[in-house]
C-alpha cells in the first residue's frame, strides 16, 4: 500500500534567518538592548522618552512586516531608557491585518536574537470585569488564547529547538517578580486607585464583541479582552525571554442589549491619548526599577 506523503506546516522564517535579520538589524544602531517594549493602540509615545534615539523604519528591513493600523506607524526606536537599553515597537502586527501567527510575533524572535532578555508588551483592551472603568491600567496576571485553543496557535508547525521546546509549559508567562514591582511603582506614583489585575483574552478580530460574545469571555473567566499580546508573550516565553504584559482598558463591553454601545478604534485611541502621561510614567519608573 503506498502512503501519500505528508507535508508539514512550517512557519516562513528559520533560524538562521532571524539570526541575519537581527544581526542586519543591530549594524545600524550603537546601541545593544537588552529590554523590548512592543507598543499597543495609542501609546506610541513612550519613544519620545528615549534617548540617543536610533530610528529604524520597518519598511527599511528586508522581510520585515510592516503595520497596516492607525496609531501603529511602524518603526523600531532602539535608546536608552532611564539608563537601560531598549528597543521599543512603534506598531505591531495582528492576525486580522491577514499576518499568519507566527509573523505576528516574528519580531520577538528577533528581538531574542538581537540580545533581548525582558520584554514588556502593552495594548489596548476592552473591560469585561464589571468592576472596571475606561482609563483603568490592568497588570496581566494570565492571558486566554483563544485562537490557540481552536488551532491557530503561534507555535504550531515544525519546532526547531534551537528557539525553544517542542511542548513549552505557559502557567508562569508573566513573571511574578515584575507584576510585584509594576505594583509597587504604580502604588508609589498615586495610580492605585486605577490599577487592576487579571486575565486577558485574545480574540482574532478586527470585528468588536457582540453581547453574546461578552458574556461567553465573561463566563471564561476574562476580565480584559484585546486582539493581540498573546502570540507575542506566547513566543517570547517559548524562547526564554521574562516578560510582563499591561493593558490599559479604553472601553466596557456592553452585557446586556439595551446598554449597548459602539466602540471604534477612534475611541480606543482617544482613550489612549487621554492615559499617555500616565503609562509613559509607569513604564518608566518599571524599566528604572527593573533588573536587565
Amino acid at each position: 500500500m503506498a502512503y501519500a506523503q505528508i507535508d508539514l506546516y512550517e512557519p516562513g522564517y528559520s533560524y538562521e534567518d532571524i539570526q541575519n535579520m537581527a544581526q542586519n538589524i543591530l549594524k545600524r544602531t550603537k546601541h545593544k538592548p537588552l529590554l523590548g517594549i512592543i507598543c499597543g493602540s495609542g501609546l506610541g509615545g513612550l519613544a519620545d522618552l528615549v534617548d540617543q534615539p536610533d530610528i529604524i523604519p520597518y519598511s527599511t528591513i528586508p522581510d520585515f512586516p510592516v503595520s497596516t493600523v492607525p496609531g501603529h506607524v511602524g518603526k523600531l526606536v532602539f535608546g536608552l531608557l532611564k539608563g537601560k537599553p531598549v528597543v521599543l515597537m512603534r506598531g505591531r502586527f495582528h492576525y486580522y491585518e491577514g499576518y499568519p501567527m507566527w509573523k505576528v510575533a516574528m519580531p520577538v524572535r528577533v528581538m531574542k536574537a538581537m540580545g533581548i532578555t525582558t520584554l514588556i508588551v502593552t495594548n489596548a483592551a476592552g473591560g469585561i470585569n464589571s468592576t472596571f472603568n475606561r482609563g483603568d491600567i490592568m497588570i496581566i496576571k494570565d492571558h486566554i488564547d483563544l485562537p490557540g485553543l481552536t488551532g491557530e496557535c503561534v507555535l504550531i508547525g515544525k519546532n526547531d529547538t534551537r528557539f525553544g521546546p517542542r511542548f513549552p509549559a505557559t502557567v508562569d508567562i508573566y513573571d511574578k517578580e515584575l507584576r510585584d514591582v509594576a505594583k509597587q511603582v504604580a502604588t508609589e506614583l498615586g495610580y492605585g486607585h486605577i490599577l487592576r489585575e487579571g486575565t486577558y483574552v485574545m480574540i482574532g478580530g478586527p470585528t468588536f464583541e457582540t453581547v453574546a460574545e461578552g458574556k461567553l469571555l465573561k463566563m471564561f473567566g476574562a476580565d480584559a479582552v484585546g486582539m493581540s499580546t498573546v502570540p507575542e508573550a506566547v513566543v517570547a516565553k517559548h524562547t526564554g525571554i521574562k516578560t510582563f504584559g499591561i493593558s490599559l482598558i479604553t472601553d466596557l463591553l456592553a452585557m446586556e442589549y439595551d446598554q449597548a454601545t459602539v466602540t471604534t478604534h477612534e475611541d480606543v485611541l482617544a482613550i489612549g491619548q487621554q492615559r499617555a502621561d500616565d503609562l509613559q510614567k509607569l513604564i518608566s519608573a518599571f524599566v528604572e526599577r527593573i533588573p536587565l
